[in-house]
């Protein structure tokens, strides 16, 4: 379970700074608001899966709501997510199986 959040969480991320760093300029630039509804679209999906797997992770290791919510804030800022992932790495002793 906790490699296919981590996988989740990874690919959310990338999804997020595709929108933030991509779709946005794209859009506010070159005038292509095409780009930042389809990058929308998929982040959004991609974010409710990683809220479906982190409420599973947290039930089955009984993580505490404090640290739901700081996975849920991490969620919503650039990069956080990379340190977290590298962060469970350590904790679940998970060696290169992402």
């Amino acid at each position: 379970m906790i490699n296919l959040y981590r996988k989740t969480a990874v690919i959310e991320g990338i999804s997020y700074l595709i929108l933030l760093l991509i779709a946005m300029p794209l859009k506010y630039f070159f005038n292509i608001p095409s780009a930042v509804k389809y990058f929308g679209w998929i982040h959004g999906i991609l974010f409710l899966v990683f809220f479906v797997y982190l409420i599973l992770a947290s039930s089955k290791y009984r993580w505490s709501l404090i640290r739901i919510i700081i996975y849920l804030t991490a969620s919503v800022l650039p990069f956080i997510l990379f340190l977290i992932d590298k962060r469970l790495e350590k904790e679940y002793s998970i060696k290169g199986k992402l």
